[in-house]
């Protein structure tokens, strides 16, 4: 289905970062962070505006916070900027994808970036970036035809981990939640399901997922923590598992401190149709191989490729 998706309208690509998303709302008095359960953590953060006098008031962001490892001795936390839902009070949000994400860099990262080469050249700056909670940039998106080198050269040199790659619709709306058209694919021993593992009274252990908003039990599913470690210390917790197929029995990966819900039964059937499908790389780029032919990709393709060649933006469509 994702396949036939990605014929039908016109992607750009980028890796599946293994990071936690929140939303940045900013605003005149610092940062918030806002997470998947709707809360509000202000960081001492500043954004100026593209005339470098005002401040952004009320710009509201959606990424990704990943660690990246610089060396064997120092981490840095790095929030990755996918998207631009609004800007200084104005919804972007029906604005075509590729519109907003040119306005990531253009009105809230270059600011950053030109106020603080300025303030270096100063001995005494008014304000320390380098003393910020986290560094802050755009996530780059390329074109379809280039999903091989992202796969092969890209990804592997990367300074965080990445699972896969994210489909985006270039022309799409901003979509909240769970968007249809968004598609991703996982490298397949990376298909993982999101549980609430629980400990029963009478000592069972129980996986559930939400249907509905309601709990569920996954009857007949099985989870295995490793050796010497007690399921007990799990209980209550939301587990992402990885499902051993040989075994018939789900893997815990880790404990998914950024969530207090489990995954929707929906994303379940898709993982194990995308475990049963079996989609890996040299499959998904034979797909690909073929999509980029299609005369909607071939065209936009070579136009785009142009205008980026001049260091301009996609030439917009109608």
């Amino acid at each position: 289905d994702n396949l036939q998706l990605l014929r039908q309208r016109y992607y750009y690509a980028t890796w599946k970062a293994d990071g936690t998303r929140y939303m940045l709302l900013l605003c005149p008095d610092g940062a918030y962070l806002v997470d998947r359960s709707f809360k509000f953590r202000r960081v001492q953060m500043r954004f100026p505006c593209k005339n470098m006098t005002d401040l952004h008031q009320y710009t509201l962001l959606d990424g990704e916070m990943v660690i990246d490892t610089i060396n064997p001795q120092r981490q840095e936390r790095r929030y990755l900027i996918y998207d631009l839902i609004a800007i200084n009070r104005v919804s972007l949000a029906e604005r075509p994808f590729y519109e907003r994400w040119k306005l990531i860099e253009k009105e809230v990262v270059e600011p950053r970036n030109q106020e603080r080469r300025n303030m270096d050249t100063n001995g005494k700056p008014l304000y320390r970036y380098d003393l910020e909670p986290f560094r802050v940039r755009r996530k780059d998106f390329w074109l379809l035809s280039t999903v091989g080198k992202l796969l092969k050269e890209f990804i592997p040199n990367l300074s965080h981990e990445a699972d896969g790659l994210v489909f985006q619709g270039w022309d799409d709306p901003y979509v909240p939640k769970t968007h249809q058209g968004l598609l991703k694919w996982k490298y397949p021993e990376m298909n993982s399901v999101d549980f609430l593992f629980e400990i029963g009274e009478d000592g069972t252990e129980n996986l559930y997922l939400y249907d509905r908003g309601k709990k569920r039990l996954m009857d007949n599913n099985r989870v295995t923590f490793g050796d010497d470690v007690d399921p007990s210390t799990y209980s209550g917790k939301i587990v992402e598992c990885s499902f051993d197929s040989e075994e018939n029995i789900w893997v815990c990966m880790r404990v998914r401190i950024d969530k207090n819900t489990p995954n929707e039964f929906n994303t379940y059937r898709k993982v194990m149709k995308s475990i049963k499908d079996n989609i890996t790389e040299e499959v998904l780029l034979n797909e690909i191989g073929e999509i980029i032919r299609l005369p909607m990709y071939a065209d936009r393709i070579q136009s785009d490729s142009r205008a980026m060649k001049k260091g301009k933006p996609p030439p917009q469509r109608r």
